[in-house]
């Protein structure tokens, strides 16, 4: 379990390391920027969101602590919302962001319901569990890097590198300290795929409901077209696509193969204005001394359900 001294430890690290309390944890040049200020990155959330789901105590959690359950778009929002203020936020969003999720983990805790992979009806789950907090974190950080390379060039090894050397600071901000965590990202996707064959993972009836809700933008003016969902059943292992029930066939294949080939061409010609998502714009903005501005604020309202990062002064 993380302890609130332990969490408290990692901040105070972080804290030591930030060298401008404006710039934030990351800042302009690191690799977290530069991937996650990418409108592309909504491509592989519902990928992440799904392999969450997969999790048991994930959606046991859902069902028992949330009222979202039925309304996954505001599941999204309530992710970026505290995953941006971390990235893109000051130092002091960035902490207060961490100690606002490890206050909200605190409550989520109960019993399975059911029989589920390796998990027993009856059987104890605690939100702020290093092992679950783990997987969330990974299939975040491996769905980004999905979603940028299918619209961008793929990253190199050197860039692959520092972008996982940085997320373990994500990781810190999530509680989980890189001891943790898998050494390096060959270590990291091996974790991944290790992870997806066992029976840590499984998928109840409710996940595969609140799955289909999402996929089907339940509770949402979005309602994500066929090449998303073909795109996003896709990027799951076969054993998701069983578990969840997934159709998955010719016809979902070739939607998912040509928004590959056609999202490059459509995605680079975008100017930044849409391109680059609105918690980056107020990044900008914020390291440039102006507030929020229209850009960001309008955007904002879509990534986070908000026109501006939580926990500003």
């Amino acid at each position: 379990m993380v302890s609130r001294s332990d969490s408290e430890a990692l901040l105070a690290a972080i804290e030591r390391a930030a060298p401008d309390r404006s710039v934030g944890v990351f800042g302009p040049q690191s690799m977290s920027w530069r991937i996650n200020r990418e409108a592309a990155l909504f491509l592989g959330a519902g990928r992440a969101a799904l392999l969450q789901l997969a999790h048991p105590w994930v959606a046991a959690a859902l069902e028992q602590h949330s009222a979202v359950m039925s309304r996954p778009i505001a599941r999204f929002h309530n992710t970026f919302r505290i995953v941006f203020a971390m990235i893109f936020g000051s130092l002091d969003q960035a902490l207060a962001a961490s100690r606002n999720l490890y206050a909200l983990h605190t409550r989520i805790r109960g019993e399975m319901a059911e029989d589920i992979a390796a998990y027993r009806r009856g059987s104890h789950y605690e939100a702020n569990e290093i092992a679950a907090l783990r997987w969330v974190y990974a299939t975040l950080v491996e769905s980004a890097v999905l979603a940028h390379e299918c619209v961008m060039p793929a990253l190199t090894a050197r860039e692959l590198a520092d972008y996982y050397a940085e997320s373990k600071t994500l990781a810190a901000l999530f509680g989980l300290p890189a001891a943790a965590l898998p050494v390096d990202w060959r270590a990291f996707l091996a974790y991944c795929r290790e992870m997806e064959q066992s029976s840590a993972l499984g998928v109840s009836g409710t996940a595969r409901t609140m799955a289909h809700n999402l996929l089907a933008g339940a509770g949402s003016w979005i309602k994500p077209p066929h090449w998303y969902r073909a795109l996003t059943t896709e990027w799951l292992p076969e054993r998701f696509r069983t578990e969840f029930q997934l159709d998955f066939g010719s016809a979902d294949l070739r939607a998912a193969e040509r928004a590959k080939r056609r999202l490059p061409r459509f995605y680079r010609k975008l100017p930044q204005v849409v391109r680059f998502i609105g918690p980056w714009h107020e990044a900008a903005d914020r390291l440039q001394g102006k507030r929020p501005g229209m850009v960001a604020r309008l955007s904002n309202r879509f990534w986070i359900g908000e026109p501006c990062l939580p926990f500003s002064e």
